[in-house]
């Protein structure tokens, strides 16, 4: 058996029960974490030296539209209407080959993984049904964890709240080809539009939809000028369709009787701060969920606009919320006292919260013996790390992804001494290029963009 001995770490397993430690060492067998404490004794094992090292479970992404990696950074000043304008509705999103879409999610999946992220909820738009069948095999190809959450494309006829188009049923097709059983890294998702990009008919076939594949269900909701008028959360509670596998994007201006309802009959939030405070969704729903009891996980969301990395989220999660509270006070002339979320919240939603929002957290987002091994270690030894003093907040304060040495996926090593394994860089360059010059040669150069 493939067995690994991670050693004298900081380990931070994000098990209550467990605990987390200044120093141990912990079990690894194929894919599965067998023990963890301190001075573990074994032996036919690879030891992996930790010293200097933070030990911790993989970072999860909740929500990414993964093929934009080819089309990085062209929406820099792009607004939330300058986006859905440019990507969807017949524009860039619909210039691309399903060659396109196979190193955009393959690059988008490895530049995850770089930075700690070994698991993602990919949401994908889909032209055909060969663009799909690309997409998946970019996922696969990289070694990533994910949810591959099949959406329709981002034609007109589609995105519109009266759209009475049902979701593609090649997902179904989807579904038997590549994801027949949910004991392996790829499972399926459906990424359905919801009552605020669709009719109402639609999204409650859509739903049941989901349901009958057996699916997370993520829409993007909540949001902009309409967000908080539509009260879709209520009428999907209404209707009795809140359930613990719905996702929802965003959630900046749904209600505080919307977020109950969501706490008292399951279903998750996905935050996605960094996109959010630059296109205008509304200030992030950190809060607004805390306050009624409702656990938000973190996403990248888009990277023609923002970073790829989990680190900056979490840094924008913090703070963003942090000043909403800070705000308050001052404005009753009060100065902040205990602050009133903590850098361990912000590292929970872009782990274990994650995990819950993707149904996974039977397997992943802590440490924990019997689940899998999605763990990364971070480097305490760069100049930006040491000396370290709060493992917590140096991991969500300091951390970038050049800190990130190991990650670890299923066991399987995907990164080590700070490099990408078994990956030819020169190609996915190369090819991802190609794909860019491909896309802009159909559409056109967007406003601003130097290259292609």
């Amino acid at each position: 058996m493939n067995r690994k001995l991670f050693k004298d770490g900081i380990v931070l397993t994000l098990d209550p029960s467990i605990g987390d430690f200044k120093k141990a060492d912990m079990l690894v067998e194929g894919a599965t974490i067998t023990e963890i404490q301190p001075n573990i004794e074994a032996s036919d094992c690879e030891v992996i030296d930790c010293s200097n090292r933070i030990v911790m479970p993989g970072l999860v992404d909740a929500h990414r539209h993964t093929w934009e990696s080819v089309v990085r950074n062209v929406g820099a000043d792009w607004s939330l209407p300058t986006y859905l304008g440019s990507i969807y509705y017949g524009n860039i999103g619909s210039k691309r080959s399903p060659q396109n879409d196979y190193i955009g999610n393959l690059l988008g999946a490895l530049e995850a993984l770089d930075a700690g992220v070994t698991t993602q909820l990919d949401s994908s738009m889909i032209i055909s049904p060969e663009h799909a069948d690309e997409m998946v095999r970019g996922l696969r190809e990289s070694g990533t964890r994910a949810v591959f959450a099949h959406g329709p494309p981002g034609d007109g006829d589609y995105w519109n709240q009266e759209s009475e188009r049902l979701h593609p049923d090649d997902a179904r097709r989807v579904k038997e080809k590549h994801f027949s059983s949910k004991d392996q890294l790829l499972t399926m998702g459906l990424a359905i539009r919801g009552p605020e990009f669709s009719s109402w008919d639609t999204t409650v076939q859509d739903i049941h939809f989901a349901r009958e594949l057996d699916t997370v269900c993520s829409m993007h909701l909540g949001f902009g000028t309409w967000g908080a008028s539509e009260r879709s959360i209520e009428r999907l509670n209404s209707a009795g369709l809140l359930g613990a596998d719905l996702n929802f994007a965003h959630a900046n201006a749904v209600s505080p009787e919307e977020m109950k309802m969501l706490a008292a009959k399951g279903g998750s939030i996905s935050v996605t701060p960094e996109i959010e405070m630059m296109m205008g969704h509304g200030y992030p729903a950190t809060g607004l969920a805390l306050e009624n009891g409702v656990r938000p996980s973190l996403g990248v969301d888009v990277t023609t606009s923002t970073s790829g990395e989990m680190f900056t989220q979490m840094k924008f999660t913090l703070q963003a919320e942090r000043s909403r509270v800070n705000e308050q006070l001052l404005a009753n002339g009060e100065m902040p006292g205990k602050l009133h979320i903590a850098a361990r919240d912000v590292l929970e939603f872009a782990t274990l919260d994650g995990a819950k929002a993707l149904l996974l957290d039977n397997k992943i987002g802590t440490l924990t013996p019997g689940k899998e091994a999605d763990i990364i270690t971070v480097r305490t030894d760069d100049w930006n790390m040491f000396p370290i003093n709060d493992p917590i907040g140096a991991v969500t304060q300091s951390a970038q992804t050049k800190n990130v040495d190991a990650v670890f996926v299923a066991g399987n090593a995907v990164k080590r001494d700070g490099q990408l394994v078994n990956v030819d860089l020169e190609r996915v360059r190369q090819q991802a290029t190609q794909a860019r010059d491909s896309i802009f040669h159909e559409y056109g150069k967007p406003d601003g963009v130097w290259f292609g």
